[in-house]
């Protein structure tokens, strides 16, 4: 059985991020049905992207499709650099967002083919507050089932997942901190970050 660190890359490389500052703000028209349509959706995907015999190169750039469409990726892309947010410009996000975006990609899709002969499936939906929680198993060969929880939210406008709990833990989260650590790295040059995400993954 891997460690839940394992998990935790193992199922971004199926997903997405794959993020604590600001919350969704109460949702309309989103509910327990449109939720789960939105993760059916994803994990449909995901789920052909897996048996699809492509390259690693070509199973990337779905990834990084599937990413785009169905994550809110501005929320992610905000929380996950943090604080250092309120001093970005929009520029400086803009180009965040995008480079983030395809580290993500990068970053997780190289561990696809370790998804090849595994399979995800949505068991149930429950609302959470001001957001829907879409719970699903993850079956991969030779390895015990594991829980995830897909976090929905239409605060874009859109229905998009915000989050993803994996056996309880937060990738958006994580992936803050490795964020906060390459920044520290480059003594808080937000520009320098940019760049370098541009090619890591």
């Amino acid at each position: 059985m891997p460690s839940n660190f394992t998990r935790r890359r193992l199922l971004g490389a199926g997903l997405a991020t794959t993020t604590a500052l600001a919350l969704p703000l109460p949702a309309m028209a989103l509910n327990d049905a449109t939720a789960r349509a939105l993760i059916d959706k994803v994990v449909a995907e995901i789920n052909r992207v897996i048996a699809s015999g492509k390259s690693l190169g070509g199973m990337i750039q779905d990834f990084e499709s599937i990413f785009a469409r169905y994550a809110d990726v501005n929320i992610i892309a905000q929380s996950t650099l943090g604080a250092d947010s309120r001093r970005a410009s929009a520029a400086q996000m803009r180009a965040f967002t995008d480079a983030f975006r395809g580290y993500i990609a990068r970053k997780y899709g190289k561990q696809f083919r370790q998804f090849v002969g595994g399979r995800i499936e949505v068991q149930g939906v429950r609302q959470v507050k001001s957001w829907h929680e879409v719970i699903s198993t993850v079956y991969l060969r030779g390895e015990a089932p594991f829980e995830v929880r897909f976090l929905v939210s239409d605060r874009s406008g859109r229905d998009l997942f915000f989050d993803m709990l994996i056996e309880g833990v937060s990738l958006r989260l994580s992936e803050r901190t490795e964020i906060g650590a390459m920044l520290d790295a480059r003594r808080g040059n937000i520009d320098a970050l940019i760049q370098d995400l541009r090619s890591a993954g």
